[in-house]
């Protein structure tokens, strides 16, 4: 499992604009021709797959080349997920692009509708490729203005992750299923010793999408919406995000319960060292915590009622690169994808399940030996039950929303008028239709 989540930071986020207008305006250079020799397709997928992850997928294409002597797969590392769009574009401009790229969920928007990417709608509504298997969350991120333009490659999710020693050392019973915001806030408060400079929980506070994402998850607990159904509109200064927001300045400006973390990940090196009772976090950062640390794991507290969780799924994406290259693509995508080949990538690696049959394996009893702190998160994925919409606004919605928790989080700003302020921005970016 790898050990820093697949999203999209703000700054890579903010740059999306321009490198789209970069890649409209390039050189369109010549499509490749399908790559056929005595009757054989070959065909490339582009990855940013590290260590255990990149073993995993190596030895799939291998045993599918064993097996598919008439459809040949070449992996081609990307130089990392991070840079996948960047690299994604850029292709696009030079008229050479890969046949599948594992891309970022959020950049959906900025690829989505081009003419080099392959609209999969009808492809996934094939009985035979159970495109319902996939979470509602999921197939929502794969899908632009109505229509398919990709296949889930991971999904993740926000948990309560927790030290059991400073718990057991506060006298505080673990974190349970029907846990609410009053009983988060008041474990963190009990959990928080300035003395020592511990804290009850940490937060992302540099006004990054990590600041966004986890404020998205409190909104949905809370009951509220980011944008209007028509996407044209910010919905989150309501109730429901003031609600939310109070709750971050409440823990963090008057509580003191909050360990602001600038983006570099300190959190986890003070969750080691007994600094940080509780986080909100992924499956991506277990592999982190140190073997001697006791810790569990447990959804996320509710507001009205609701444990909404968030997730940031990522796609396989297909590009079109001739017909006789589109159709081995989705030929081996169909593969990569199914219940069986990816439950034992999970196995391999510790991702979570993209599909929900993917539970009912036999394989999956030792995927939860394996790893037993997936446990919950796979679980957890059913208290996902809304995407980020797939706006080429979302960038500027996002860095609105975050800067302005950031100043929240610091005591800087009012909650309603860090609210106002965010919603002022985003519906700007919204009604341009950046």
């Amino acid at each position: 499992m790898t050990s820093s989540p697949r999203r999209i930071t703000a700054l890579a986020m903010g740059a999306i604009a321009a490198l789209t207008l970069a890649a409209c305006t390039g050189s369109s250079g010549s499509k490749p021709s399908s790559t056929q020799s005595g009757g054989v397709v070959q065909i490339t997928l582009s990855h940013g797959y590290t260590d255990v992850e990149a073993k995993a997928v190596t030895a799939q294409v291998a045993t599918w080349n064993a097996s598919n002597p008439k459809i040949q797969v070449k992996l081609v590392f990307n130089g990392g997920n991070d840079g996948a769009l960047q690299k994604t574009l850029a292709g696009l401009a030079a008229g050479s692009s890969p046949d599948i790229a594992y891309e970022f969920g959020s950049s959906m928007a900025a690829l989505a509708g081009r003419s080099q990417v392959v609209d999969l709608s009808n492809k996934v509504k094939d009985s035979s490729f159970k495109w319902t298997d996939f979470y509602s969350f999921e197939r929502d991120a794969a899908t632009s203005s109505g229509k398919v333009y990709g296949v889930p490659a991971l999904v993740d999710n926000l948990a309560l992750v927790y030290n059991k020693k400073l718990f057991d050392n506060a006298g505080l019973a673990y974190p349970t299923d029907s846990w609410t915001w009053d009983d988060f806030r008041a474990a963190a408060k009990k959990l928080t010793d300035a003395s020592r400079k511990q804290y009850g929980w940490a937060y992302v506070a540099d006004g990054s999408e990590d600041t966004t994402w986890r404020w998205l998850a409190m909104l949905w607990q809370a009951g509220g919406d980011l944008v209007s159904a028509d996407g044209k509109k910010a919905a989150f200064d309501s109730p429901a995000g003031l609600k939310a927001t109070q709750l971050l300045h409440d823990m963090a400006v008057t509580d003191k319960s909050v360990y602001l973390d600038q983006g570099n990940g300190n959190y986890l090196n003070l969750f080691n060292s007994g600094k940080i009772g509780m986080l909100w976090t992924g499956p991506w950062d277990l592999s982190s915590i140190n073997s001697d640390v006791n810790y569990g794991v447990q959804i996320l507290p509710a507001a009205e009622g609701t444990h909404s969780s968030i997730a940031g799924p990522d796609n396989w994406m297909v590009f079109n690169n001739g017909a006789a290259r589109e159709q081995a693509a989705w030929t081996f995508l169909t593969w990569l994808t199914s219940a069986q080949t990816h439950g034992e990538f999970t196995l391999a690696t510790g991702d979570l399940p993209t599909r929900a049959s993917e539970t009912k394996l036999d394989s999956y009893t030792g995927y939860l030996a394996k790893y037993p702190g997936d446990a919950v998160f796979v679980l957890n994925l059913g208290n996902v039950t809304k995407a980020r919409p797939n706006t080429k606004s979302y960038p500027q919605v996002s860095q609105a929303i975050g800067s302005q928790m950031q100043g929240v989080l610091i005591g800087q700003t009012a909650p309603q008028s860090a609210l106002t302020a965010a919603a002022q921005q985003a519906d700007g970016a919204l009604a341009s239709g950046q």
